[in-house]
């Protein structure tokens, strides 16, 4: 077993929950489980862009426009992005909203990923363990980007949704 100390939702491929494992479990073996993200807006609509640290586990040094984690046990998709948005961005009791999520094969585990947004004001507290580079960028040039620069993959396929409008289900 690999010890993670973070327990997520192992669910199906509807997305039902069929019981509560190790996160590093998840990715190891394969078994489908919650990821819950967050597209971050300023007052103006442009979009926040952030560098992962090297020293990350996963995807280290790439770029990504998308800001979170994984969903804990018995959490909603929801509450997860809002904690994620004050643990990675210190950003204190953020709203956000449900845009859409699917089934999302990923690059190291296929998991559901469920994409929100939100409109961050104020002054942005980032974690240097989780990102250690931010900028905010229009949406064309945040397409621009995408193909310039090494983004996580799986953002990226996000991001096609997303300008495209493939919204998926309402989180179950």
């Amino acid at each position: 077993m690999t010890a993670t100390g973070e327990r997520v939702d192992r669910v199906d491929e509807r997305d039902r929950v069929i019981g509560v494992v190790d996160r590093g479990d998840a990715i190891t073996n394969l078994w489908l489980h919650r990821v819950a993200t967050t597209v971050c807006r300023d007052a103006d609509g442009r979009i926040l862009v952030h560098r992962r640290p090297e020293t990350m586990s996963r995807f280290p040094g790439r770029y990504n426009w998308l800001v979170g984690g994984g969903v804990e046990a018995g959490e909603s998709y929801e509450r997860a992005a809002a904690r994620e948005l004050t643990e990675e961005l210190g950003v204190p009791a953020p709203t956000v909203r449900f845009a859409f999520k699917f089934l999302c094969r990923g690059v190291i585990s296929p998991y559901w990923l469920g994409v929100h947004e939100a409109v961050v004001t104020g002054d942005l507290a980032p974690d240097p363990e989780e990102i250690d580079w931010h900028a905010w960028v229009t949406e064309s040039e945040l397409r621009d980007l995408t193909g310039r620069l090494p983004f996580v993959p799986d953002g990226v396929e996000a991001l096609r949704r997303y300008t495209e409008g493939r919204h998926a289900t309402r989180p179950a």
